[in-house]
């Protein structure tokens, strides 16, 4: 099998709404606009996509109809502190503040209108006992 495309889709009732947050806040264009469904397209890499899809549309079998649930997106960004600052004065709800991990991340987690975590990373170097559980190639420098 070769994947041609990934992309997470969240499922919500305000398609609209939740469009708007991400090309307001994340840097998104919309490429197919309906009113059930938006795909979104990062303006700096057309690697980065994202969906938005109304949960009570037709083509979601009846018994997975729903918002999202238990999901959390994380976007890899060069300037976390920027980025923390400025949705801070956007007014955005920050739930976890701007900080460093041992695991090799600097970061902070804030929601989007349905609840969906957005985790806000720039890897870092880890500390020492981290580092000897990634891999050399996937090790944050």
């Amino acid at each position: 099998m070769k994947i041609t495309s990934y992309y997470p889709v969240i499922m919500t009732n305000d398609v609209t709404g939740t469009a708007a947050f991400y090309i307001r806040h994340f840097g998104f264009e919309a490429l197919f606009s309906a009113d059930w469904y938006v795909h979104l397209q990062s303006k700096t890499d057309d690697h980065v996509a994202l969906a938005v899809l109304d949960g009570r549309h037709e083509t979601i079998p009846e018994a997975a109809r729903g918002k999202a649930a238990g999901l959390l997106l994380n976007f890899e960004v060069e300037d976390p502190d920027a980025l923390h600052a400025e949705f801070a004065a956007a007014g955005l709800p920050i739930l976890k503040a701007l900080c460093n991990e041992d695991f090799g991340q600097r970061h902070f987690i804030i929601a989007d209108p349905n609840g969906v975590l957005i985790d806000v990373i720039k890897p870092i170097p880890p500390t020492a006992e981290f580092a000897a559980q990634y891999d050399a190639a996937a090790l944050p420098a």
